[in-house]
């Protein structure tokens, strides 16, 4: 009998909901644990009691279902082709392997006739993989440690590839190379093949301790996904010249435990109307913290997520990654490695498998739909499931702030707001100081006695003798000046050629090794500021050419470097915690903040608000200082420092954890202020209502020890959306890149070595890279819309621990620990 009534039928009112609906479910005499599933766009595929094969089509009603006989033995592989028209299905047990179309298979079954397959062959061993070519003229069978590639039109065997040490538990052709195919086994290594030539390509090291289950090619990305039975993925580039680079390792347990701690922070924050679903994970998170999950199988999902992107780098879906585990499926964005949502079978207790043995998921490009079949680990049932995407992202995604947050001012100054001493500049009476000095010194001017008899006058005495006339009033040649300006005349930041690749030169700071701790360009890309590991501050000329200028005045190491807008101070602090502001043109201290000023460490410090402020950062809270520096040039009182500050706000954190890095832009008016903390939480403060505006939970494994914005350039003009753009860092977890505008992460890059050193980045004036520090030592540059480096820059002597753009010219600068400077030009 072709077509049967199944076992077991779902009652009318089965469990369905809006998120997952069950549409079909079949419970055999056998066990199912783990029987192969095959799933296409509209049909799944699954064995029934062992040696036969039932098709349940999506469209066909759905008590039929289509059984296929013709194998004698257990079937341990299913595989649908990737061609619509027609529809191969390719079945393998240790008696035949067998081809089925599935055209024709339903024409006979409606004619009232027995379907057959066309026999490929047999190999007489256990398969436990099949997959089809592109074009479904060549399909992989995977038995034991060999692979075997099959002709499908002339049934032979054209190539066996031999290497593995372990059984070969998946794989899959290239899409963009033909003759490539790629392979992962129980042996925990994945392997590249031309098995045109049947050669091997590259061949792995041992990836982790548990096998390598499944494989997935990611053609827009170029990258190859793989995973391990303990929950570990793995993402190598596979594009040329990259050497299959690991791009990241994704952890699913610590993502699933990160995911859910943000939607319980982000619930209190703002509580969703229906709690009913969310206390429920809630509970199942506490319940099962130490659970593992074994990637049982990968399929691609494209996800429709507004404003997931700045527009500059967006494309109009978000590609992501389907993720089958035993008690739940995932969705993974490629692009942030961060999950957008996970469906806990548990938590809808009406469905017939709760933990699974076989998992198979499958959707539609640009689908709001995806049909998932699972077979039970402790039972014989087998369960087809209908997902809706928009219900399930609608149902799990964190609920936004009141409000959307812009780095760009978006209203005038509260009369509240700490801001507001930045602007009414008369009010403040330290500024006044400055008026009534210059007054006094007119009145020096003016003789002050006239009685000409009396002794002490002093005008009864000779005239002094003039022993020294500095000259104040001294002109340069007309050329020397002409030809200064033109060596720093501005131009348009070049876009044809915005990648600095080329080594031009290679400055060592010092006679001996010593860390650079910070660097930073001038606003207008002529100078460059380095911090150095012992008490100095050095002033390089732009193309690192010439004697720096050098600022000495800390007892320790130097660990910022900052500039002012109007590129006339420089601030700087050290472990000596002070806080100094130099004079760049004269070389000297204009303002010190003694380490008796805050209680703890200043840890980060920054002019802000057009250089209105200081802000800086000690222990848990940041500090808003107004301050006043004295232009006097009283030569015979230099000692007597007149320049002030004072403190006018202060605001710790929401989590009192002590800061470790701060971030404001300072080359326009911004109300927004970034802290990261030690409890791996990034904060976000609107200085014009002056109080915390919103707090992203979990940002990195591990505390962020550098935030980045995208501050941009007065070279080059950038979309204003993109100004929301900024990065975070930390030892041992790559780079985020995350969006103010919804407190997202939508890009991380984890390609480049920095497991132990905190090592430096930046964007690029133009705001289409991304380049870092590495410990291997190469400096690494990414483009935006890709998580694979763009480019490698080596020549380094030590690890990379600092970059710094130009933002005048395609100019990059590192440094080393070793203390040498690099400059990178665009070839």
């Amino acid at each position: 009998m072709i077509m049967e009534r199944p076992p077991e039928l779902p009652s009318p009112d089965g469990p369905t909901s809006d998120i997952v609906a069950e549409r079909y479910v079949v419970e055999w005499k056998k066990s199912a644990a783990h029987a192969p599933l095959a799933c296409s766009m509209h049909h799944c595929a699954f064995p029934s009691d062992g040696n036969h094969l039932c098709v349940w089509s999506l469209k066909a009603p759905s008590y039929q279902l289509l059984t296929l006989q013709g194998h004698h033995q257990l079937i341990t592989a299913v595989a649908f082709g990737n061609q619509i028209d027609p529809l191969l299905l390719c079945s393998a047990s240790e008696d035949y392997i067998i081809m089925w179309n599935m055209v024709e298979c339903r024409e006979k079954t409606l004619k009232g006739l027995t379907p057959r397959g066309t026999i490929l062959g047999s190999l007489l061993q256990t398969v436990l993989c099949l997959r089809f070519s592109r074009d479904d003229r060549t399909v992989a069978v995977c038995a034991g440690n060999r692979i075997s590639v099959m002709d499908v039109e002339k049934q032979s065997v054209l190539v066996e590839l031999k290497g593995h040490q372990g059984s070969v538990t998946a794989v899959e052709f290239c899409p963009w190379q033909a003759h490539t195919l790629i392979s992962v086994s129980e042996d925990r290594s994945f392997k590249v093949w031309d098995f045109c030539v049947g050669s091997l390509i590259y061949s792995s090291s041992i990836l982790t301790a548990y096998p390598l289950l499944n494989l997935l090619i990611n053609e827009e990305s170029q990258q190859l996904v793989t995973g391990s039975a303990d929950g570990q993925l793995w993402i190598f580039s596979l594009m040329e010249g990259h050497h299959y680079h690991c791009v990241a390792r994704v952890d699913l347990r610590k993502k699933r435990e990160t995911f859910a701690t943000r939607r319980v922070m982000a619930e209190r924050c703002n509580p969703p109307e229906d709690r009913q679903y969310h206390c429920r994970h809630e509970v199942d998170e506490r319940g099962e913290a130490e659970a593992t999950f074994p990637i049982l199988s990968l399929a691609r999902c494209d996800l429709c997520l507004p404003d997931s992107q700045c527009e500059a780098f967006a494309s109009e879906h978000t590609k992501c990654l389907w993720i089958g585990s035993s008690t739940a499926l995932f969705i993974l964005n490629l692009a942030s490695f961060e999950l957008e949502a996970a469906l806990h079978f548990k938590e809808f207790q009406s469905l017939s498998v709760q933990v699974a043995g076989s998992c198979v998921v499958k959707s539609e490009p640009l689908s709001t739909k995806a049909l998932c079949i699972l077979s039970s680990m402790f039972g014989s049932k087998i369960a087809i499931l209908e997902i809706s995407l928009a219900a399930l992202l609608s149902a799990q995604q964190c609920p936004r702030a009141g409000r959307m947050l812009s780095v760009l001012a978006s209203s005038c100054v509260l009369p509240t707001s700490p801001l507001y001493f930045g602007i009414i500049k008369e009010k403040f009476p330290k500024l006044a100081n400055t008026k009534r000095h210059a007054v006094k010194s007119v009145v020096e001017d003016r003789p002050l006695v006239f009685h000409t008899k009396v002794r002490s006058s002093g005008y009864t005495s000779a005239p002094h003798m003039v022993m020294f006339s500095p000259k104040t009033n001294i002109k340069h040649n007309n050329k020397r000046s002409s030809k200064y300006k033109d060596r720093y005349k501005c131009k348009e930041y070049s876009l044809e050629s915005f990648l600095p690749s080329s080594l031009s030169r290679q400055v060592a700071v010092a006679r001996e090794p010593v860390a650079v701790n910070c660097l930073q360009f001038s606003g207008d890309g002529q100078q460059l500021a380095c911090g150095l590991g012992n008490h100095l501050s050095l002033v390089f000329d732009a193309s690192l050419s010439g004697a720096p200028a050098a600022f000495s005045g800390h007892d320790g190491a130097v660990n910022t470097v900052y500039w002012s807008h109007d590129k006339r101070w420089l601030l700087t602090t050290g472990r000596d915690r002070t806080l100094r502001v130099w004079s760049v043109h004269r070389t000297e201290l204009t303002l010190l903040l003694a380490p008796d000023a805050f209680p703890k460490p200043v840890t980060s410090a920054q002019f802000y608000y057009m250089d209105n402020f200081i802000l800086l950062s000690s222990g848990p809270e940041f500090c808003l200082l107004k301050y006043h520096i004295d232009l006097c040039r009283d030569d015979i009182r230099r000692y007597k420092p007149k320049s002030r500050y004072k403190p006018i706000f202060r605001l710790p954190m929401t989590s009192g954890a002590d800061i470790t890095s701060l971030s404001a832009v300072n080359d326009f008016y911004s109300h927004i202020v970034l802290t990261a903390g030690r409890d791996r939480a990034v904060e976000v403060f609107d200085l014009n209502a002056g109080c915390s505006a919103a707090v992203l939970a979990e940002v990195h494994s591990r505390p962020a020890h550098r935030i980045c914005q995208n501050k941009g350039s007065s070279f080059i003009a950038q979309q204003s959306l993109a100004y929301n753009l900024f990065l975070t860092t930390a030892v041992g977890d790559g780079i985020r890149l995350w969006d103010l505008r919804n407190l997202r992460c939508v890009r991380c890059f984890q390609g480049h070595p920095n497991r132990s050193y905190p090592c430096g980045a930046a964007f690029s004036p133009c705001g289409r890279l991304v380049a870092c520090g590495a410990e291997d030592r190469h400096a690494y540059v990414y483009e935006m819309g890709s998580s694979s480096f763009l480019h490698r820059l080596a020549g380094h002597t030590d690890t990379v621990a600092e970059v710094a753009f130009n933002p005048a010219v395609p100019q990059l600068v590192t440094a080393t620990l070793d203390g040498k400077l690099q400059l990178f030009v665009a070839e």
